[in-house]
């Protein structure tokens, strides 16, 4: 049977940002769907919907799931829902599945609100969903500390610039590493795009 990765990108990013790491996944021999999906006016949980229907679509191949951000959410709150949607592995990129400073931040005031959007609904502010650890799961995040988190008074701790390093720790993950690339460049890391080949193909990270 085929392989095909589904990837998602994150808020406030259309889907071909996607586009670079679908190729150099293409080159380790996978198939590629990049997932659109609309992060500001559509809930966490209707997004996840429509990610489940996209998957429910590649019938005919084993599916692994990769998503950037808040994409990593959209795919854990459709596997909560669906917990035998896919037999493949799972990649997420600097998800703050803990929960997000910046958008909390964001939150407290009104006027930057529609920063968010309904993606505010769950998951950013801290209440996302769980993963109970049924599949092989990696996480990726980033400790390059250049972005909007500068803006906004600063990030504690290790960090992309934009999500802390401990607002990835997911519990029940199989393996998590760190590079050294701010939250977008996780997007066209070399590296990240090698240590997501590696985990999606032997289910462990080239620096473990």
């Amino acid at each position: 049977m085929s392989e095909t990765v589904v990837l998602l990108h994150g808020i406030w990013m259309p889907a071909l940002v996607m586009g670079l790491l679908a190729k150099r996944l293409q080159r380790c021999g996978y198939r590629t769907v990049v997932f659109g999906y609309p992060s500001l006016t559509q809930s966490l949980e209707n997004n996840a919907e429509q990610l489940a229907g996209c998957i429910r679509e590649q019938s005919d191949a084993t599916v692994h799931l990769v998503g950037h951000s808040l994409g990593g959410l959209v795919i854990l709150q459709a596997l909560q829902k669906h917990p035998d949607l896919v037999e493949g592995r799972i990649v997420l990129l600097g998800s703050p599945v803990r929960g997000s400073v910046v958008a909390k931040r964001l939150h407290r005031y009104s006027g930057l609100r529609w920063m968010l959007g309904r993606s505010a609904d769950s998951g950013l502010l801290g209440d996302g969903p769980a993963w109970q650890g049924h599949l092989p799961l990696g996480v990726i995040a980033g400790n390059r500390p250049l972005g909007i988190g500068r803006l906004i008074g600063g990030l504690a701790g290790e960090n992309d610039g934009t999500v802390t390093v401990a607002e990835t720790h997911l519990e029940n993950a199989s393996s998590s590493i760190r590079v050294h690339v701010t939250h977008t460049g996780l997007l066209v890391s070399c590296e990240v795009a090698n240590e997501v080949c590696s985990f999606l193909k032997d289910g462990h990270f080239c620096q473990l």
